[in-house]
């Protein structure tokens, strides 16, 4: 019994332990973290590669070409849509001024505010944020942190992939002889799940895409290519990311002028992409790899976006996924693998009763 509670406290000092270096080291840690599920992804087509005998420096630096490829085509495609959204700018000003009048007049009749008291106390809020707040400072600032984070991760995900044998034999050298055979499959299976979720994850954001802008198009919804490129994007954050999504393209067609018709359209093509994407997109593309129950998928996002924000809430599914695998064949960890889990669906067969 006292052994068990020390090893009860001794997991909760680790984990404790975890967590407080987690969250001090993250600005080091997250884009170590997000180089390496991307390194993941290109382990293998690199091992079909060398075996050509291509030199794993020109296979790892093919891979970072094709991820700055990637990034440089969707940068772009996001640049053209903002300049045609930016080409509207004009109408939706007048849009958004009609809908803030409509809203100070409500105020106005609601709480017996005039204009010049709203407008007063909404000087005095933007004097407040000024002085607590310097707007530049923290755009510069957050702007040069994304730059020098998008450059760690270039420059990770090449060393990762060229000194991944080196990495494998280090965590191998760790293990007992015993343990090695379970420890090497423990490494190729997270490597193979972190590879096909984010693969799949990006094969569903393009048909996504095509989804919304079909959708958004066929209602009318002006710049629908841009609320489409936005809500597949989105998809990046589990649960939050697609009705931040849809909120945003609501919020856009009342600034355009859309009508209440236009906005109920927009939540309905919402519901049913979910729907496609939940039953049909997600099993096909996906696939059932990382099959965390709902519960715990929500807890990992919140502790991720606790910990690492919206960083940690985009690698909380692979991680978790890769730690469930880790769980899964180690007999001490194995009631923990069960409880994060879920059970993966059988396919029935059915057979023809034959006639009596």
């Amino acid at each position: 019994m006292h052994t068990r509670r020390t090893n009860i406290y001794q997991t909760l000092a680790i984990v404790i332990f975890v967590g407080v270096l987690l969250y001090f080291a993250r600005s080091v840690l997250a884009p170590l973290a997000i180089s390496s599920i991307l390194a993941m992804l290109f382990v293998s087509p690199s091992n079909n590669l060398e075996k050509k005998s291509i030199p794993r420096w020109a296979t790892a630096l093919f891979a970072v070409a094709i991820l700055l490829l990637a990034a440089t085509g969707l940068f772009f495609l996001f640049s053209w849509q903002l300049q045609s959204f930016s080409d509207n700018l004009d109408a939706i000003k007048d849009n958004v001024m009609n809908v803030l009048s409509g809203i100070q007049q409500w105020v106005e009749s609601s709480f017996g505010l005039d204009r010049a008291q709203q407008k007063a106390i909404a000087q005095e809020e933007m004097k407040a944020g000024q002085q607590t707040v310097g707007l530049t400072t923290t755009f510069a600032s957050g702007f040069l942190s994304i730059a020098v984070d998008t450059v760690l991760v270039i420059v990770y995900t090449y060393l990762l992939l060229f000194y991944r044998a080196r990495i494998k034999n280090f965590i191998l050298k760790l293990t007992k002889d015993s343990s090695r055979m379970e420890t090497q499959d423990i490494i190729s299976s997270s490597t193979k799940v972190a590879a096909k979720y984010v693969s799949g994850l990006a094969k569903m954001i393009v048909v996504l895409w095509v989804l919304y802008g079909i959708g958004f198009s066929s209602i009318g919804v002006e710049n629908a290519l841009f609320f489409a490129i936005l809500c597949g994007l989105l998809e990046l954050i589990p649960f939050v990311g697609n009705l931040t999504g849809t909120g945003v393209t609501i919020l856009g067609v009342i600034a355009q002028g859309g009508k209440t018709e236009m906005i109920l359209l927009v939540i309905g093509i919402y519901a049913v992409v979910q729907f496609a994407q939940t039953y049909i997109l997600e099993p096909l593309i996906v696939g059932n790899e990382v099959n965390i129950n709902p519960l715990f998928t929500i807890i990992g996002l919140v502790v991720a976006e606790a910990i690492w924000g919206i960083s940690g809430m985009v690698l909380a599914i692979p991680v978790i996924g890769i730690c469930k695998i880790i769980c899964d064949r180690v007999d001490l960890l194995k009631p923990y693998g069960y409880l994060i889990g879920t059970e993966k669906k059988r396919k029935v067969a059915f057979k023809k009763r034959k006639s009596d």
